[in-house]
């Protein structure tokens, strides 16, 4: 990793179109900053809702029809908000790869592996097929993939989910691209293949030096595969700081009742709740996005929005932060 930033978002505001005509529009992202370097792993922790899919969206501007975006999105220098039509098509198909949840969904099953692994790169003028055909075969065996020629041959109903989202992977990384962006990209398989799956992808970034933003619900797995966590809330990162600070130390009220909330491997305990139910960022009101829910909140907290301040290295937007460090529980490392 190195202190070149690959990444920067900055102030991300992002509002859909309202739904029917007369209505409001409806914020999806209140306020996200993060950046990611070359060679680094950054993982968005948050719950369904929480706009963790859509701050992806927003870097790829695959944002809905009439989505109205504020703030900057700054890739290696230069603004994607301000790209022109061939300058986005060149930076989707050659700087950018993106990774999805179920590998089934986004396969044509009536085409072959090689035609689908094949099928980005040469229509982008990046690799002639024959080209395409023999770097995915070689890719193939570097993410494990026994008898590769035969594979390319096959439908993707011939392959496990753990082989598809393994060609995922490939398609992801065949033209070579700067930054990877990884959407939850474990959901759909067992813990098991999901470990063996996410190994994989961590050493091909570690060893091509790629950026990686990766999108999940699991805190646990970002922790243990990343270099450094944000923690999203309703449209807000409300921590963000290196993987082992926040999920041993967290400084946010959302952060430690997420890790208090898992299960212990270690021993039977009754699991502790988050009370209330999660809201979408349309919801959140004027103040703090976690206060309907969070144990020390205030009259303040209910009322404005508080700013990130910086704490220890890390991003709290919290107002009680400095106070809540001796009061929030520690987590030990398994």
């Amino acid at each position: 990793m190195t202190d070149e930033r690959l990444l920067d978002i900055e102030h991300l505001h992002v509002e859909l179109p309202a739904r029917r005509r007369g209505g409001e529009p409806r914020v999806v992202i209140h306020d996200v900053s993060l950046s990611v370097a070359p060679g680094e792993s950054v993982g968005v922790v948050g719950e369904s809702g929480s706009g963790k899919s859509m701050t992806t969206k927003a870097v790829s501007r695959l944002l809905p029809r009439g989505a109205a975006t504020t703030g900057e999105i700054i890739f290696r220098g230069s603004s994607v908000l301000g790209l022109s039509g061939r300058e986005l098509a060149q930076f989707r198909a050659r700087r950018i790869s993106t990774i999805y949840q179920d590998p089934r969904a986004h396969i044509n099953p009536l085409r072959t592996i090689g035609d689908f692994l094949a099928e980005g790169v040469v229509a982008s003028g990046a690799m002639t097929r024959t080209a395409a055909l023999e770097a995915a075969c070689a890719l193939l065996r570097d993410v494990g993939v026994p008898d590769a020629e035969r594979r390319l041959t096959q439908y993707p109903h011939q392959l496990s989910g753990g082989l598809l989202q393994r060609m995922m992977i490939v398609m992801a990384l065949l033209p070579s691209p700067d930054l990877v962006l990884a959407d939850e990209p474990t959901t759909a398989l067992d813990v098991t293949v999901q470990s063996d799956v996410m190994a994989v992808l961590a050493e091909q970034i570690r060893d091509r030096s790629l950026g990686l933003l990766f999108i999940t619900h699991d805190l646990d797995l970002a922790a243990a595969v990343t270099d450094s966590l944000a923690v999203m809330y309703a449209g807000v990162i409300v921590e963000r700081g290196p993987s082992r600070e926040v999920s041993t130390n967290p400084r946010h009220p959302y952060t430690a009742a997420l890790l208090a909330s898992r299960p212990s491997l270690s021993s039977v305990t009754r699991l502790t709740a988050i009370p209330g139910r999660p809201i979408s960022a349309f919801e959140a009101g004027p103040g703090c996005v976690f206060a309907a829910r969070c144990a020390y909140a205030t009259d303040r907290c209910r009322a404005e929005r508080p700013a990130p301040q910086l704490i220890e290295g890390r991003s709290v937007a919290c107002h009680r932060a400095e106070e809540l460090g001796s009061v929030l529980p520690k987590v030990a490392m398994a």
